[in-house]
């Protein structure tokens, strides 16, 4: 194998493992949007409080971390070996994603994580616990949401765009 190819298989590996890891940061999201949120909101707060901290509990661990981080990481790496490789357009859309993943976490760190170690603090009045919670949570999530849906897009773009564009 040349270099230029493993050069090349290295930026296609990597762009693969960005676009799966930032599609399933944005599935994850999404299902809370669509499914998760709305399902406890049927419930009694004590019920809606106990399984956001069960949620909460459980999804700190260490596959969840690999990949929150890993996407990201994986993103701008993509980004950048695309931009050496001399794929401009592509580059350029790998930045993209890189900027609207970035974005997620910035909203992940400000919103929903401090909610959360609220809500984990909170004492057994379930109303105001989840009343402090529930409608500033469900909004930091949709934003993340979206900047990793279209964040994934993006990444559909520089795969086309680096499938079709040979490496300057």
């Amino acid at each position: 194998m040349t270099r230029s190819t493993t050069g090349t298989t290295a930026q296609s590996a990597t762009l693969v493992a960005a676009t799966v890891g930032t599609g399933l940061m944005a599935g994850l999201y999404f299902a809370f949007d669509i499914s998760v949120i709305p399902g406890l909101g049927r419930g009694d707060d004590e019920t809606y409080v106990t399984a956001m901290r069960n949620i909460n509990d459980a999804i700190d661990n260490g596959l969840f971390g690999l990949l929150f981080v890993g996407a990201f990481i994986a993103t701008g790496v993509a980004a950048a070996q695309q931009q050496r490789g001399g794929r401009p357009q592509a580059a350029r859309w790998a930045w993209t994603a890189f900027a609207l993943y970035t974005l997620s976490l910035v909203v992940t760190a400000l919103v929903n994580l401090p909610l959360n170690a609220q809500l984990a603090r909170a004492g057994s009045d379930f109303t105001v616990a989840r009343a402090g919670f529930g409608t500033r949570w469900r909004a930091g999530n949709v934003v993340r949401t979206l900047a990793c849906a279209t964040a994934l897009a993006a990444l559909g773009r520089t795969l086309a765009l680096h499938g079709r564009t040979p490496a300057a």
